[in-house]
């Protein structure tokens, strides 16, 4: 869904993300699911360096962004490992996974009206955030900015069963996107409603992997809430 618009760095990121926190950890024959695929590259790029003998079924709404996951695909030979489908998870019936994926859109804003409408994550930035966690996967790994309400996609979690199972942080200066006037103007005001939290043209964008877990299994949410929120 945010199909080829992310940047180089998040795009990193989000591929070591799914490495280190999902890949790495799955078993023999594991099913992933992710939500908003767009070109495939994080993923792609995973897998050309990771062993995985698993499939990741993904689902991508931009028909542009999923055929050019598609060629990029076919020319790994990763046909057997990585199905996108080009259509909305929401509105599709869920593949049974042991995880579900997301670097799901969080640039707040009054409306869609943006310069790419593909990126608005709701008034908030955490809105389809906060819905992915509500689909029920037992591991759900996601990408959370500090300037989109995180502290009420961690709240989410846990009225959902989630805890805080491990997270890794990076820190990310404005981009293009996130420093379009209207947006900015709208970060300003969630700051001063303490649901935004940036320094300067700097803010965190955290790479969380939440999961349904007993409640003795340590859960670093109060840890990621003071680091989400010390900007």
């Amino acid at each position: 869904m945010k199909d080829i618009f992310f940047c180089p760095e998040e795009s990193n990121f989000y591929s070591n993300c799914l490495e280190n926190l999902v890949l790495r950890n799955c078993e023999t024959s594991e099913s992933v699911v992710e939500f908003g695929s767009g070109d495939g590259s994080p993923v792609i790029n995973s897998l050309l360096r990771n062993k995985f003998d698993g499939v990741i079924h993904g689902f991508e709404l931009n028909t542009s962004a999923w055929k050019a996951a598609n060629l990029t695909i076919d020319e790994y030979n990763l046909t057997n490992k990585y199905i996108i489908n080009n259509s909305c998870l929401f509105n599709s019936s869920k593949p049974q996974a042991k995880y579900l994926v997301a670097n799901p859109p969080y640039l707040p804003a009054p409306d869609p009206d943006i310069y790419m409408p593909l990126l608005f994550g709701g008034i908030d930035g955490a809105t389809v955030t906060n819905n992915l966690l509500s689909l029920g996967y037992e591991n759900v790994l996601l990408l959370i900015s500090s300037f989109s309400n995180p502290k009420s996609t961690i709240e989410q979690a846990h009225d959902y069963g989630y805890t805080v199972n491990n997270f890794v942080v990076l820190p990310l200066k404005f981009g293009y996107y996130s420093s379009e006037p209207k947006v900015k103007k709208h970060i300003e005001e969630l700051r001063k409603q303490k649901m935004a939290f940036y320094s300067g043209e700097y803010y965190f964008l955290a790479g969380v992997l939440f999961s349904k877990c007993p409640e003795n299994t340590t859960n670093l949410s109060q840890e990621l809430t003071q680091v989400m929120t010390s900007l």
